[in-house]
């Protein structure tokens, strides 16, 4: 196996846990907090694929879906353009509220698709290629691939955990 493969795996595990975390909740339990400071359930999943289409999309050289697909204007949450969720107050976390589950799992997978594009070119010599000189030491294409990768699975177990938080898991 190569580490593309490993990759497109791994990738591949986000997609599926994104659709069970959101998977049949109406756009209440979506917005749902365990706490007034905690994260929904749709601003976790949201700022993952946000996060994954950022930051995948500046290491291949791509245009983000977010804006390319018009998915900023689908779910029309009245914050900055290029905003991804980091950082973000609860009041900010509080405007990623949507209708429907759909929403969310489309443009996932919208960004999953173009990420899987990305990973099927990759080749050992790529992962190796320097994508951010901000940090000491700068970061290459295989340690961004799996920051994001990790950041992403711990955001939707994020999603996972508050889900079976909500009343409706208990019947």
């Amino acid at each position: 196996m190569h580490a593309k493969d490993i990759l497109i795996e791994g990738y591949g595990r986000i997609r599926e846990e994104v659709h069970a975390a959101v998977g049949g909740l109406g756009p209440d339990e979506l917005a749902a907090r365990p706490a007034p400071e905690a994260n929904s359930i749709a601003w976790l999943v949201w700022h993952l694929t946000r996060i994954q289409d950022d930051h995948v999309a500046d290491a291949f050289g791509l245009e983000q879906v977010w804006q390319a697909d018009d998915w900023e204007k689908r779910f029309g949450l009245g914050l900055p353009r290029g905003s991804t969720g980091f950082g973000h107050t609860p009041a900010q976390v509080a405007k990623v509220r949507v209708d429907s589950p759909d929403l969310l799992t489309g443009y996932h997978d919208a960004v999953h698709a173009q990420t899987l594009g990305a990973l099927r070119t990759l080749t050992a010599k790529d992962l190796e290629r320097v994508v951010d000189e901000n940090w000491d030491p700068p970061v290459t294409l295989g340690v961004r691939l799996v920051s994001v990768l990790s950041d992403d699975l711990q955001h939707v177990g994020q999603a996972a955990y508050a889900r079976g938080l909500l009343p409706s898991a208990a019947s």
